[in-house]
């Protein structure tokens, strides 16, 4: 997309301490696997004015992750175009808002916590 959009500078923030210490040439590596991807990346890289390299722990890259597994998920027209994306993070994490208050007012673990503590199943239960 970078090359279609003509884009000259280019920051690459990558999760894989092996594949972006390669690239800058900083590791060497046995892994006769990463060599494809690390020809494909030098060829790519000679069509930028300038282009660096940046390491971010996978830790610290849960945002993109997220991202990256949507994208996966969704099919895309074939043009270059794709229509932005707006998103606000939450206060709270998303656990947090998916448990609702139960209508008796117990919480949502009250009927496990009872079978463990004295084998009693609720009320609701059945068979199965």
């Amino acid at each position: 997309m970078a090359l279609d959009m003509n884009i000259q500078e280019l920051l690459v923030i990558g999760d894989s301490d092996l594949f972006i210490n390669r690239l800058k040439g900083n590791w060497a590596t046995k892994n006769d696997k990463i060599l494809p991807y690390e020809n494909l990346v030098q060829r790519l890289c000679g069509r930028f004015k300038s282009i660096d390299f940046r390491h971010t722990p996978r830790a610290q890259n849960e945002f993109a992750d997220a991202v990256a597994t949507i994208a996966s998920m969704i099919q895309h027209p074939e043009s270059t175009h794709i229509d932005s994306l707006e998103i606000t993070p939450k206060e709270e994490q998303a656990h947090c808002a998916d448990v609702e208050a139960e209508p008796d007012g117990k919480p949502w673990y009250a009927g496990i916590k009872a079978y463990l503590e004295k084998g009693e199943y609720p009320s609701e239960s059945s068979a199965n």
